[in-house]
């Protein structure tokens, strides 16, 4: 015999019953009051009564409960084939008549334990307010973009304990049909960032109305493998002696330092250490905002100034030491980096005849540098603020020589001259990438 229950730690109601020998507890939201038990023990009564005529459906009571994982599709199947075929326990009752009873007695009991839920809406809200202080102002923009753009239209009005993993399925495979900004349609980099936040919009949902989470066994979707394309030592060389000259040593550094583009362009002097020979990696610049945290807590480093650094960031110091930002505009604000890949950088490219490529590949054009040198990969992925260096050679394998030394050395030593002469450079970018 059933029985509904309150659960200790939470306060709630919960039924615990029994079906072919298994001891079974669904948990719900509702609080332990008269009427509610009242609710629940009807539920109850309708189970019972179906597993007496041999017509209970778990799936059709319980859409998202772990019983299901537990018990797997097959067996589930296996239960209602034996369901239809079994002579029922009244023979007035007819096959069709119990299957009826037994959908409406489903829907009723699945009405009851979902609906204490709040919309997807209103815990959607109540889950960004809770967790900002966790996030960095510009991911909070991030994630009320996909919020209301994408999650809201599909799942506003639902109350969140009853999304289905097939109604996550179905959205997802609708989100291939969406426009994308540079493309026909959404990226899959892009679905599993949206499909991301769904996830884990619903996991905390399902931990605080204790039902099962509707999100398992939903894999993201495979992201082709990005294609680095990195600036030879000629090149760099061929853009720095081109470039307007107030930009010149800004792109110096960005070459040869592999700092992100928020990084350098949100860079303060105060985090310049010229005794120290250090570019102190403090914050960033995103979307225009200051973000007093770095990326990520790698990302929070110091990197070495080589020599052609330490002379660019010296003779910029003459600019705009007086400022608060390394990198400025005449004002003394940051610069715009839009304004700077549109007006600058991508009519350099196309003056020089050189492949258009974003400003970004400053960045793994100094790995690149660093490898053909070879630097060790654990003093590269330092400076590149990376994890470990598992990023490094997955990135980067077929630049990879033999690697032994441990700092920047040899780095210094490639680029001593390196940029004097046309055949200097050359010859020395040969040797050192080919051997």
């Amino acid at each position: 015999m059933g029985s509904v229950r309150k659960l200790a730690e939470t306060q709630k109601l919960f039924l615990d019953f029994r079906w072919q020998g298994r001891r079974c507890r669904e948990y719900t939201s509702l609080d332990d009051t008269l009427a509610n038990r009242k609710r629940l023990e009807k539920v109850l009564e309708r189970i019972e009564a179906d597993i007496k005529l041999g017509a209970f459906d778990y799936a059709k009571y319980f859409p998202g409960s772990r019983m299901l994982v537990k018990l797997g599709g097959a067996e589930l199947e296996a239960d209602r084939m034996k369901a239809g075929i079994l002579m029922p326990a009244d023979p007035n009752v007819q096959p069709a008549a119990r299957q009826f009873s037994s959908q409406n007695s489903a829907m009723a009991g699945r009405e009851v334990l979902m609906a204490a839920t709040p919309t997807f809406a209103v815990f959607t809200e109540d889950w960004r307010a809770e967790n900002a202080v966790l996030w960095r102002r510009t991911y909070q923009q991030t994630i009320k973009d996909i919020v209301m753009k994408h999650l809201q239209p599909a799942f506003r009005e639902k109350s969140v304990g009853s999304i289905s993993r097939e109604e996550i399925l179905k959205f997802r495979s609708e989100l291939a049909k969406v426009k994308g900004r540079k493309r026909e349609t959404l990226s899959p980099r892009r679905i599993n960032a949206i499909m991301n936040v769904l996830g884990l919009i619903l996991k905390e949902a399902s931990d605080r109305y204790k039902f099962t989470c509707p999100y398992y066994n939903i894999k993201p979707l495979k992201i082709p493998k990005s294609d680095v394309q990195p600036f030879s030592l000629d090149e760099v060389r061929l853009i720095l002696q081109t470039v307007r000259e107030d930009y010149r040593d800004y792109f110096t550094v960005r070459f040869f330092t592999g700092m992100r583009t928020g990084e350098i362009d949100g860079l303060r002097w105060e985090y310049v250490d010229f005794s120290r020979r250090l570019i102190l990696v403090r914050e960033s610049i995103v979307q225009g905002v200051v973000e007093e945290n770095t990326k990520t807590i790698e990302s929070n480093r110091d990197i070495l100034m080589s020599q052609i650094v330490f002379d660019a960031l010296q003779r910029q110091r003459l600019r705009t030491g007086r400022t608060r930002y390394v990198f400025c505009t005449r004002d003394g604000t940051p610069l715009d980096h839009n304004n700077v890949t549109k007006r600058v950088w991508y009519p350099l490219l196309r003056h020089l005849g050189l492949k258009e490529r974003r400003p970004y590949q400053t960045r793994h054009t100094a790995a690149t540098l660093w490898l053909a040198a070879g630097e060790n990969p654990e003093w590269i992925a330092r400076q590149m603020g990376h994890t470990s260096t598992e990023m490094l050679f997955k990135v980067y394998s077929r630049y990879v020589p033999n690697l032994t030394r441990r700092d920047g050395s040899a780095f210094e030593r490639l680029m001593a001259g390196g940029l004097a002469s046309n055949d200097a450079v050359t010859q020395t970018s040969q040797e050192a990438i080919h051997g």
